[in-house]
């Protein structure tokens, strides 16, 4: 089967779950027209439907070819990339100044998961671009804007993200790419990238990376790192392309999963050295590449989003048409579809709930964004920003996760077929697991969670999101809906633990700090499922108060997180708060 964008889900959690009709109704988002989104969003639908889907299990199957330096992308890449930027969808959130359309990163958010459920690997390409142009917009010269910017805004030239060495992964500080200034003000640099996304590719005829060096007299570790812009083309004065710059693919990878996106090693310095521009100041580069960082961390957690309910929707098709077994009960002949069968109804919930929770999570870390960046007042700015940075490292590592287990539980539902490659569902599998490790894996934005974000202003911002969500609970029991069953008492219990584990970790961030780092990913777990679980009742309150024809359904979807899921946060406490010392006798058991 085909994707089809499940557009009256995106709109509630976007306009309800995320917060962005509350932000409009504010004056956060000035003059724009809410329902454009739907517009927006059913166009990104059709195009993906269209033009996309079908060449996902085709760029899976023929992957990419690396020769003389030159990648060839898989038949009907090149053609799909350039009907994509002519229809603008490039351009949705990028700056009006340089030809972008300037609409909520809310909006370009949707679109996002739209064009990963549909293929995730052609996603991923754009998705690296606009971090660049985040990049580019911040820090950049307003010379190097003027070249590069419209050009990036438009799609006609791409971006890359070029962090990774050999030697240092997760690590930046150790790397080794060197950096050496020139009299004309460039800067000639020498060194080796590995796993760069779309770092050599057909579609387009120049290619801008953006790359991590040192220079010769930069203090050790991060501090001492800067970030250079380095087009694969030198740009003439009147905006053709120049001479070819020292920088080479040299690999690609043989991955898992995502075979039609080339994941390449680039080289640099075979030829005197890639001309590269400063971006910001010198041995200031990763406070420019968290510019990047950052919105490439949503953009993540929107394919965790986007690949689940690709899988959830080719298992909930595949579970009606497959014939084994018969209903309890029932009488006669012939086989019942899979779908009758209660453990196959609950993996489908478990698929669509998890999806829906980690789509809210991702919109509403966009709409904080935008409000960060758009709102009139100052302090509505700050604690928008404190709240972005609070639910960044959830939506790329809760949302991650549950695209991995929502494509595990797609090849489940196919059962024996689930393992065969011909109906997608291990491509979905393969695809997906890639998404918990890349733009710092999963364990790191653990890390970055309790270690920076729960610890920011005392915790100030856990504390206000937290009452926001208690407000939502209370609707929820004051509702008398019985739809509901024990939702307000099962998230009011997930609340509450979440609330202990938090107070338990921040004590020891700073006096016990093994001890909250061995807590850090259930505790993102238990934040992520708590928080998934409030958002989706708030948005099946909003259905019941518009009246919505679906209205029940978002309701049962709400109370099945809400009791399948959310339920785990108390488990997870006691994980957080009792585990440490087997944590820390690890040792003893794995070196032993």
């Amino acid at each position: 089967m085909t994707y089809r964008a499940p557009i009256s889900d995106m709109l509630l959690s976007l306009n309800h779950g995320a917060g962005l009709k509350a932000a409009l109704e504010a004056g956060h988002y000035g003059d724009f027209d809410a329902d454009l989104a739907a517009a927006v969003l059913e166009e990104a639908g059709k195009f993906a439907s269209d033009v996309l889907a079908p060449l996902n299990k085709v760029g899976d199957e023929h992957g990419i070819k690396l020769e003389g330096g030159k990648v060839t992308t898989a038949p009907g890449w090149p053609d799909a990339y350039k009907r994509w930027t002519e229809r603008g969808w490039n351009a949705v959130s990028g700056p009006e100044d340089f030809g972008g359309q300037g609409l909520p990163l809310a909006i370009n958010a949707a679109c996002t998961e739209i064009w990963s459920a549909a293929n995730v690997a052609f996603g991923l390409c754009p998705l690296l671009t606009a971090s660049a142009i985040e990049a580019l917009d911040a820090h950049g010269s307003d010379e190097l804007k003027k070249i590069y910017l419209e050009k990036l805004v438009s799609g006609e030239w791409t971006g890359t993200m070029q962090l990774t060495e050999p030697q240092a992964g997760s690590d930046v500080g150790a790397l080794r790419t060197r950096a050496e200034k020139q009299p004309d003000g460039t800067y000639r640099i020498k060194g080796t990238k590995i796993f760069i996304t779309y770092g050599e590719h057909d579609m387009t005829d120049n290619i801008v990376h953006f790359v991590l060096a040192r220079l010769p007299d930069a203090p050790a570790g991060t501090k001492g790192i800067s970030l250079f812009l380095v087009p694969k083309f030198m740009v003439n004065k009147d905006g053709s392309l120049g001479q070819r710059n020292d920088i080479y693919a040299s690999g690609v990878e043989h991955k898992l999963g995502m075979h039609a996106s080339p994941t390449c090693t680039m080289t640099m310095g075979d030829h005197g050295g890639a001309i590269g521009f400063l971006i910001g100041e010198e041995n200031q580069g990763m406070r420019c590449m968290f510019t990047m960082m950052n919105q490439a961390r949503l953009g993540v957690g929107l394919e965790g989003v986007g690949v689940a309910d690709r899988a959830y929707q080719q298992a909930l098709s595949y579970a009606q048409e497959r014939k084994q077994g018969r209903a309890v009960g029932k009488t006669g002949d012939g086989s019942d579809a899979i779908f009758v069968h209660p453990d196959v109804k609950r993996m489908l919930m478990r698929m669509r709930a998890q999806t829906a929770a980690a789509r809210t999570i991702c919109y509403a870390t966009a709409v904080a964004i935008d409000v960060s960046t758009r709102a009139k007042d100052a302090k509505v700015r700050a604690d928008a920003a404190a709240r972005a940075a609070l639910l960044t490292p959830m939506a790329k590592a809760y949302s991650t996760d549950i695209g991995n287990e929502v494509a595990y539980l797609g090849v489940q539902v196919h059962g024996g077929m689930g393992f065969i490659e011909e109906t997608g569902a291990a491509q979905h599998y393969r695809d997906a697991r890639i998404t918990a490790i890349y733009e710092g894996t999963n364990g790191i934005q653990a890390i970055d969670l309790v270690t920076r974000k729960l610890a920011a202003n005392g915790g100030a911002a856990v504390w206000a999101l937290l009452d926001e969500l208690s407000a939502t609970v209370k609707q929820v029991e004051a509702s008398n809906d019985p739809g509901f069953g024990t939702t307000g008492a099962k998230l009011r219990e997930a609340l509450e633990a979440v609330t202990r584990t938090s107070k338990w970790l921040l004590e020891r961030v700073a006096s016990a700090p093994n001890e909250a780092l061995a807590g850090a990913t259930p505790y993102l777990q238990q934040f992520g499922a708590t928080l998934g679980g409030c958002l989706l009742a708030s948005e099946a309150l909003a259905a019941k108060a518009e009246a919505n024809t679906d209205a029940a359904r978002y309701v049962a979807l709400a109370r099945f997180f809400a009791e399948n899921i959310a339920v785990q946060a108390g488990a997870l406490e006691r994980t957080v708060t009792e585990s440490a010392e087997s944590v820390a006798a690890a040792d003893a058991v794995l070196l032993g």
